[in-house]
């Protein structure tokens, strides 16, 4: 499901880079300084991209690049800008998405440490019943002994005199 979305969220920023990187065009053409600062743009992205491809490639990197008519370089920065701004809006995208997923794992983590310490304090609540219970159990015993073997005897007789009188009821 994520992945159509993400698809077509791309290429409505794709579709949406166009009128800027056209409007981007238009401006160089009435703004001499943004256009001489858009055609310095496209000719080192030029220099850079030509000299890439020739130690790519093993030729001569001494050679002398010519650079771009002006044109040709307004075009190419045109391009370039509005690739820059498809690729930013996009990693903007993703960033929020890690940070959303990021969020919500921490919840996830936060809601099992709770359970956690919940199972442990029950678990501490459970042994100090048991505590409890052996520390009865050895007080019945001692009070067991005290009385000797009919003792015992007697505690079992009342506790089944007491289950039968509780049944027919």
């Amino acid at each position: 499901m994520v992945l159509p979305l993400l698809k077509l969220g791309t290429l409505v920023l794709k579709t949406l880079s166009k009128p800027v990187a056209s409007r981007l065009k238009q401006q160089a053409a009435f703004h001499p300084k943004f256009r001489q600062f858009i055609v310095d743009i496209a000719q080192a992205n030029h220099r850079f991209s030509t000299q890439m491809q020739r130690r790519i490639y093993g030729h001569a990197t001494d050679v002398e690049i010519r650079p771009l008519n002006e044109e040709k370089a307004v075009q190419a920065a045109v391009d370039l800008i509005g690739e820059l701004f498809v690729f930013s809006v996009a990693g903007v995208a993703v960033i929020f998405e890690v940070q959303r997923s990021a969020r919500s794992e921490a919840r996830k983590e936060e809601l099992r440490k709770q359970e956690f310490e919940a199972m442990r304090q029950r678990d501490d609540d459970l042994a100090k019943e048991v505590d409890l219970l052996k520390q009865k159990l050895e007080e019945l015993e001692q009070l067991a002994k005290g009385r000797g073997l009919r003792g015992i005897f007697d505690i079992r007789h009342k506790n089944t005199e007491a289950v039968k009188v509780a049944k027919p009821a």
